[in-house]
């Protein structure tokens, strides 16, 4: 592996993806690899850019909030709007995925109780047999 570019083999290695994976973020104008032919050679920059995408995906941020979030991070300077707009989605993130926890949460109790009033049946069922 060279410093500088990556094939797709390495890239899939390096970052565990399919190489399916990687020719998708392309598609989507995620990376731009540079093609040789056949051949796509990443940058550090693909590299860089692969890395936040795979930590939004984590995240379940969507595509676009992705795309938004590496457009803020490719500009050469700081901007002022860019931390804030960054932390602005990282906080509607977090505020779906406390609301699924919640919701997930209530499902859970809700099952709890219907396997114990099932087995609440089951157990007077038999002692009326038994």
């Amino acid at each position: 592996m060279n410093d500088e570019v990556m094939t797709i083999r390495e890239m899939c290695d390096a970052f565990e993806v399919t190489p399916r994976t990687l020719r998708f973020y392309e598609a989507k104008e995620l990376l731009a690899p540079i093609r040789l032919g056949q051949r796509r050679l990443y940058t550090r920059r693909d590299r860089a850019r692969l890395k936040l995408i795979l930590r939004g995906r984590h995240f379940g941020f969507s595509l676009e909030d992705i795309r938004q979030l590496l457009d803020l991070h490719d500009s050469e300077t700081l901007r002022p709007t860019q931390l804030p707009r960054t932390i602005e989605k990282a906080r509607e993130r977090l505020a779906e995925m406390q609301a699924q926890r919640d919701m997930l949460a209530q499902l859970i109790h809700e099952l709890i109780a219907e396997i114990e009033w099932g087995e609440a049946q089951v157990a007077r069922t038999r002692s009326k047999t038994g």
